[in-house]
């Protein structure tokens, strides 16, 4: 199935906007610098040159200012509501959120460059279907794509760490069926919850085909990349902060340490492989593009690589016969002359759905399901999906994939499923996944509560007299 990652939740919404604060703030902090005697950020070179206020310290993290004003911003453009005063409610959530990440560095929790990469490019792909392409993106942001994987970095590494923290402490919290059952048997019929309208789609890919033109074009600028570091002339690390299409880029391309599993097979192939750290490899096909990978070290079972990734680019001409194919695809399934599954199965070029005749998966934290609400389906596939009816199939359009590639695509409504009051028989998942949810919440609130009794705090006098979802931030 093809797996979409949705997160779930105030909680996880509040986290994703915290995480969104731009690196260039965290560059502007390294060129300032905490007054121990009073509460005001001033740069090194002048000490009466106030740009920053520091309004909390939990621990020994600093919350600016400009902290609460950043994230106040994206929750406005994400939509997100706050319950109560946001003045206080915002740094409140931002503390808590530095307490996971102080615990993170306790506990020594990792993240591999792999992972902050499959995110940056995920919220990446996800902008580019909202907003219609790549060009549109960049020109609405004033940033080239490389530009906005590099600003992103830090904060999507914070935003990992955060979530293997929570994930770490709730793992050990499940429900039996039984503590279901008694959750909701008592409970009046207008509060048990809403079910909203779910949806199962189908959907059959072609990738454009990429000309051998662009392909030898991919591969000499490779091949010049190897003959400049292999003559001396630029390191491997400096062309790939310039040139490399991958979240990487910014680290030189380095990834850090990262087992088999992680990495693309034929990626793994190669980057295990290697033996001299002096030498670069030859050009590597992943399904992400063209790779030219460099050997920094290797632990066991782990290895840290360096690599530049270019992406073949797609001619109109190649997008447009892929959509008349689809069309075609279409046709033929509406006269009946084969079925969408077997279409899906044998001409789809999506590995992750074509094995279960095109069905989309739906991946969150603890399920994993074809149904969808259809915020939760990728915003082309929405678009689609809403003007069908059950077993119609759309035409052809164009969209981003998991992976970052563009590809074509038609879409069957599997089913639809009308929004209702959720039963224990038919919605027993949902029902489960609620009562556990609300389980793990709590969980978490109760480990803030007692991390606070032992953590230093200090707010300016403005915010004591907020009211706190958490007491202990007073002292």
């Amino acid at each position: 199935m093809m797996k979409v990652r949705t997160m779930t939740g105030l909680a996880a919404a509040i986290m994703t906007v915290v995480v969104m604060a731009t690196n260039a703030r965290q560059s502007a902090r390294t060129m300032m610098a905490v007054d121990d005697d009073s509460t005001r950020v001033n740069r090194p070179e002048s000490s009466n040159n106030i740009v920053d206020e520091v309004v909390w310290v939990v621990g020994d993290e600093a919350i600016l200012k400009s902290d609460i004003e950043m994230m106040r911003l994206q929750a406005e453009q994400e939509g997100l509501k706050w319950n109560g005063d946001p003045d206080c409610t915002i740094p409140e959530q931002i503390a808590v959120q530095k307490l996971f990440l102080h615990q993170a560095a306790i506990d020594s929790i990792e993240v591999t460059e792999s992972e902050i990469t499959q995110s940056i490019e995920e919220q990446l792909n996800y902008w580019i279907q909202m907003i219609g392409s790549r060009e549109k993106l960049e020109e609405y942001r004033k940033q080239s794509i490389t530009q906005m994987r590099q600003e992103m970095h830090d904060d999507f590494k914070n935003r990992e760490l955060v979530q293997k923290m929570r994930q770490k402490l709730v793992s050990d919290i499940n429900v039996s069926p039984a503590e279901v059952r008694s959750y909701f048997k008592d409970m009046p019929q207008d509060s048990l919850p809403m079910i909203p309208t779910m949806v199962e789609v189908q959907i059959i890919t072609s990738e454009p085909r990429v000309s051998q033109e662009e392909i030898n074009r991919v591969k000499n600028q490779l091949r010049e990349y190897t003959d400049r570091v292999n003559n001396g002339e630029t390191t491997f690390a400096t062309l790939a902060r310039l040139y490399s299409e991958d979240g990487s880029a910014r680290q030189g391309g380095e990834l850090g340490y990262t087992p088999r599993a992680a990495l693309d097979p034929d990626f793994a192939s190669v980057a295990f492989n290697l033996t001299d750290p002096k030498k670069v490899s030859k050009i590597v096909e992943t399904e992400f593009g063209y790779h030219i990978i460099q050997l920094i070290d290797r632990r066991g079972d782990r290895i840290n690589v360096r690599h530049i990734l270019l992406k073949p680019r797609i001619s109109s001409e190649a997008i447009t016969q892929a959509k008349e194919r689809l069309d075609s695809v279409a046709n033929d399934i509406r006269e009946g002359k084969y079925s969408f599954d077997n279409a899906a199965t044998y001409i789809s070029d999506d590995k992750d759905t074509r094995r279960n005749h095109g069905l989309m998966a739906n991946v969150t934290e603890q399920t994993r399901t074809s149904r969808f609400r259809m915020q939760d389906l990728p915003t082309e596939v929405a678009r689609q999906v809403e003007r069908l009816q059950v077993d119609e199939i759309s035409p052809s359009f164009e969209m981003i994939n998991s992976k970052g590639k563009r590809v074509c695509a038609i879409v069957k409504l599997k089913s639809r499923t009308e929004s209702h009051r959720a039963t224990i028989t038919e919605d027993f998942q949902v029902m489960k996944d609620e009562v556990l949810a609300k389980r793990r919440e709590q969980a978490l609130h109760d480990w803030v509560a007692e991390k606070l009794k032992n953590t230093y705090v200090r707010m300016n006098e403005q915010y004591r007299d907020c009211k706190f979802e958490y007491e202990g931030w007073v002292k």
